[in-house]
């Protein structure tokens, strides 16, 4: 619930820190491009295939799963590198129930344990599971308390909610600054 009040600027602060909400929440969002390379597409069919024979939209499935939902591989995608994969004579295919089921062939093993070491969720520079949602849930609540102190605040609140943001800011470049 906005008040109304307008600063000097005529700007609503509550309006401004709405946005400065919305301007952390996307800083933080941590997203893979949804469409990824051919050698990632190979990478995660071959590292899942490693693990278990599976048909085509078991392997969309999986990599969607173990990337939190980042990346979804399209049929288009999965599909052809597949095919690949047997022209290569990587992968085998059996039909059950109905669906063509894949599985990685003797030469195909060393391929499939370096591919497991690259695939898409296996980066050694992604940090802890977890980690990203709590930093970002940091962030997006304190974006949430100065918006409350925008909102509903007194003009005293407000000056001194600035000066933490303001310190706030400068500990995390100091932070980063860091070796």
């Amino acid at each position: 619930m906005t008040t109304g009040h307008r600063s000097s600027r005529g700007v609503n602060p509550a309006d401004a820190m709405w946005e400065a909400m919305q301007q952390v929440r996307a800083g933080f969002e941590k997203k893979v491009a949804p469409r990824m390379g051919r050698g990632d597409v190979r990478a995660a069919v071959l590292a899942l295939l490693s693990e278990d024979p599976m048909h085509g939209y078991q392997i969309m499935r999986e990599i969607e799963e173990r990337t939190d939902g980042r990346w979804k591989p399209s049929a288009g995608s999965v599909y052809p590198t597949l095919q690949q994969l047997a022209d290569e004579g990587l992968v085998t295919t059996e039909t059950v129930k109905d669906r063509k089921v894949y599985t990685l062939t003797e030469e195909a093993t060393a391929q499939a344990e370096a591919a497991a070491a690259s695939a898409p969720w296996a980066a050694e520079d992604e940090p802890e599971a977890g980690q990203w949602s709590n930093l970002s849930k940091a962030g997006f609540d304190l974006a949430q308390a100065a918006g409350q102190v925008a909102t509903s605040g007194t003009k005293e609140q407000q000056r001194r909610t600035t000066e933490v943001l303001e310190q706030a800011r400068r500990t995390i470049y100091s932070i980063l600054a860091e070796d």
